[in-house]
């Protein structure tokens, strides 16, 4: 699939056809979440600036109000922001995601740091979605500027094209 980068990053964004950079975060739950332990499924990587935000809030919820098409693709949703998992439990609960909310807090910021998204002026990650196919490849990439929300039939589409390789 082609790369689509709207926004420039802080850092070096991983590239469409590079292996996704791997982490381990924990969740809304305090439970560890580890990337490659989703091998041999289709994962969405979507880093929000910060849980209970208008635009964010937004986004989150088309994922929630429209998870079947994720889970038709069988894909799974990984949600993060440098909130606390407390914060994250109480987005999570307040909002009903069906969908691992995850915790890049401490050290602050390191995974959006890994995913050249870390907003260093700001303490928080850029909006970036990464599409990670079931061999850990990254299929998809895109960075939206500050103040604009992603394009959900974005995901649409480019859950159908990989589906179509």
């Amino acid at each position: 699939m082609t790369e689509v980068q709207q926004a420039p990053a802080s850092g070096l964004v991983p590239q469409a056809g590079q292996l996704a950079p791997d982490f381990e975060l924990l969740n809304q739950y305090g439970e560890p979440v580890r990337l490659a332990d989703f091998r041999g499924r289709t994962v969405v990587v979507v880093f929000f600036p910060f849980a209970f935000s208008g635009i964010c809030t937004g986004e989150l919820c088309e994922i929630r109000d429209n998870i079947a098409a994720f889970k038709d693709s069988n894909a799974a949703v990984l949600a993060i922001s440098v909130d606390s998992k407390f914060v994250q439990r109480a987005y999570a609960e307040h909002e009903q995601f069906g969908f691992e909310l995850l915790a890049d807090f401490w050290p602050h910021g390191a995974v959006a740091q890994k995913y050249g998204i870390f907003d260093e002026a700001s303490g928080m990650a850029l909006r970036g979605t990464f599409i990670i196919d079931d061999a850990g490849i990254i299929r998809y990439v895109v960075v939206n500027p500050r103040g604009q929300a992603r394009d959900f039939s974005e995901y649409r589409r480019a859950l159908s094209s990989l589906a179509d390789q």
